[in-house]
């Protein structure tokens, strides 16, 4: 009964949030990348991901706790890329997993029950893998060329597709969508789209954020 209770707390956190906003700090002042989030936060985005390859771990962890403090105010969960150290070290709601990451049951053991476990997965094979070690959430993609510096492979709409039928936990479309473009993955019945530079590198972050709600909200549904 009590993982039933975990359970559902954590399906409570990942409903209705069909907007995840991946940050990325490259070309950006401080005051520029932390007024993106807030606009994000202030403007429909259900997650941040705090994506930071660069940089100490001391200058990670000040940077995350800064974000955190903006997260908190609007009671939105902040999901930590890749480094679960940092994840716990500021009490986010989470961790983000890639395949070149600690494996999902480890962070699984290492967080416990009631915190988040995301992890990317391209293929059929590594989303029911990460499902079955415990994910809470699949990202899939990318489903359009981005113009980040993380590496990134094409997934078609149509492994989208396949892979929200095979999972029976949300699966988030994410790489290069914006408002124009993400009637793209209509019929791929995802939970929800990620995006980076879409919000992040917006001349106007807010306007960009409730756009790109209004469009994610009337694909899927």
């Amino acid at each position: 009964m009590a993982n039933e209770k975990i359970l559902g707390e954590i399906i409570v956190k990942l409903t209705n949030r069909p907007l995840y906003l991946v940050t990325d700090h490259t070309g950006l002042t401080d005051k520029q990348f932390f007024d993106a989030i807030e606009a994000g936060c202030q403007n429909g985005v259900g997650f941040v991901q705090l994506r930071q390859k660069e940089g100490s771990s001391r200058e990670i962890f000040e940077l995350a706790q800064k974000v955190k403090a903006i997260t908190d105010r609007y009671k939105i969960p902040l999901i930590i890329d890749d480094r679960l150290d940092i994840a716990q070290a500021v009490d986010a709601a989470g961790v983000h997993l890639g395949q070149s990451d600690l494996p999902v049951a480890v962070a699984r053991q290492i967080l416990g029950p009631k915190k988040i476990v995301g992890a990317t997965a391209k293929t059929l094979k590594q989303a029911k893998a990460a499902e079955e070690m415990g994910a809470d959430y699949l990202g899939t993609g990318a489903i359009f060329p981005t113009t980040t510096h993380v590496k990134t492979v094409h997934t078609s709409v149509e492994t989208l597709g396949k892979i929200k039928r095979l999972v029976g936990i949300p699966v988030y479309a994410i790489g290069g969508l914006t408002a124009d473009n993400v009637e793209a993955i209509d019929g791929a019945h995802v939970d929800g789209v990620a995006v980076v530079s879409a919000i992040m590198k917006a001349e106007d972050p807010a306007g960009a954020t409730r756009a790109l709600r209004a469009a994610v909200e009337e694909v899927i549904g």
